[in-house]
């Protein structure tokens, strides 16, 4: 089974991605900031990483970073909504700048979280 880890600070958002990618057969981990992801990453090894952007205690970008220094093969999907004055397009090029392997703007459809993974898992 296919694990993936969803990281973001907002629990609705969270909660609802985990229970829809519970629904497509997925096993689903979870982490509220890029710190927690870290640490959750000490122990378990998921297939694939989604990340929100924009958290407060570690966001996206720092975990991007990290992962990268690592040389981590985990394939990550960068999440963004924006906020304020820095827009989910601004956050979603500097992922893409990173390395990540797909791109997702909040909020997004069923069908779009289908493609996307598809695109990530089975390239």
């Amino acid at each position: 089974m296919t694990t993936i880890l969803v990281v973001d600070d907002d629990n609705t958002f969270r909660t609802m991605l985990q229970e829809m990618l519970g629904k497509e057969g997925f096993r689903v981990l979870v982490a509220a900031s890029g710190t927690q992801a870290l640490t959750l990453l000490e122990s378990q090894s998921p297939d694939l990483i989604m990340t929100d952007i924009l958290m407060p205690d570690g966001d996206g970008i720092e975990l991007i970073n990290t992962l990268n220094q690592r040389n981590s093969p985990i394939p990550i999907i960068a999440m963004s909504g924006g906020r304020r004055s820095i827009s989910l397009e601004f956050n979603l090029e500097s992922a893409e700048l990173m390395g990540v392997k797909a791109t997702l703007p909040k909020p997004f459809t069923r069908e779009a979280l289908r493609r996307v993974l598809g695109e990530t898992l089975h390239p």
